[in-house]
């Protein structure tokens, strides 16, 4: 484990981002100043910062006049040593930020989270995880890695990749103390309700973010937008998660920005020091079927 010098305060938020560019600029500089009044090292940002998420979601069969519509619809791709990217690392100075956006990397398309910092980019990843036909829009990346930062080793999810407990177990595994899991998680689609609070999709993001902190005992941290874009609207719900799954600030589900200043050995230390050391303590020659490719139906 890294050793950090002393602790790291973190904001995190949850933040409307639509279409427009120079909009996406004016809100991450003011949750940039916000975020360094209250002394904060690291900013984690939603989802599709830059340039918006998609309108809906929804796979199935789609006549061609939709297809073309869809298409019209994406949010701009972006190239990872690209200008935009580039206008946030100017931004960013000393602080480290982690924010989404659309990728481009020749004709293909990623839904992509980028860390960086004054110096440049850190780290960078392609959402493995895609939900309800958001395969129509984006190809999948393949990998997951951690990756040194001034505030410690960090790892990145987007969204539903939160479902899924190998995802951060594979970042655990590699070394990562802070985990920022980035979104642009709506409300349920059926069932609605008129109290976020009660809605059953609101419930399970906070679920996962519990469990894979305290699964992994590490730091999790959980960005998510805000308002509404297109059909979807967004739960909010931006959290720091402690290494017993303990919520040490959150946003609720209103629009916001949560900081919580965090002791990370100490944090770390006590959650794998008291005889429950999850990462040491598995037992991998049992979990034969993990890694089998699925059978479809």
């Amino acid at each position: 484990m890294t050793t950090h010098p002393k602790p790291v305060t973190i904001s995190v938020a949850a933040a409307e981002f639509g279409r427009d560019m120079e909009q996406g600029y004016a809100t991450i500089a003011a949750l940039l100043e916000e975020a360094r009044n209250r002394g904060s090292q690291l900013l984690v940002l939603p989802e599709a910062c830059l340039g918006g998420y998609l309108p809906s979601l929804g796979g199935g069969d789609e006549t061609e006049e939709s297809r073309q519509r869809r298409l019209k619809a994406l949010p701009p791709a972006l190239e990872l040593d690209g200008p935009e990217i580039k206008r946030v690392i100017d931004m960013a100075g000393d602080t480290v930020v982690t924010f989404g956006f659309c990728e481009k990397d020749g004709d293909t398309r990623y839904n992509a989270a980028v860390t960086v910092d004054g110096s440049g980019i850190l780290g960078s990843y392609r959402k493995v995880h895609q939900p309800l036909g958001e395969n129509l829009c984006y190809d999948a990346g393949d990998s997951y890695s951690a990756f040194d930062t001034p505030v410690g080793r960090m790892g990145m999810q987007i969204c539903y990749d939160k479902g899924f407990p190998e995802a951060a177990r594979e970042l655990a595994l590699d070394g990562a103390e802070i985990v920022a899991s980035i979104s642009a998680w709506p409300t349920a689609r059926t069932a609605t309700v008129e109290n976020m609070e009660e809605d059953r999709w609101k419930q399970r993001f906070d679920i996962y973010d519990r469990a894979r902190a305290l699964e992994n005992q590490i730091i999790w941290v959980a960005a998510n937008q805000a308002g509404t874009f297109g059909s979807l609207r967004f739960v909010c719900s931006a959290k720091i998660v402690g290494p017993g799954g303990e919520i040490l600030a959150g946003t609720g589900v209103e629009p916001g920005l949560a900081t919580a200043t965090v002791d990370v050995d100490a944090l770390i230390g006590a959650a794998r020091g008291g005889g429950m050391y999850n990462l040491r303590d598995r037992r991998p020659s049992v979990y034969r079927t993990i890694t089998k490719e699925p059978v479809h139906a």
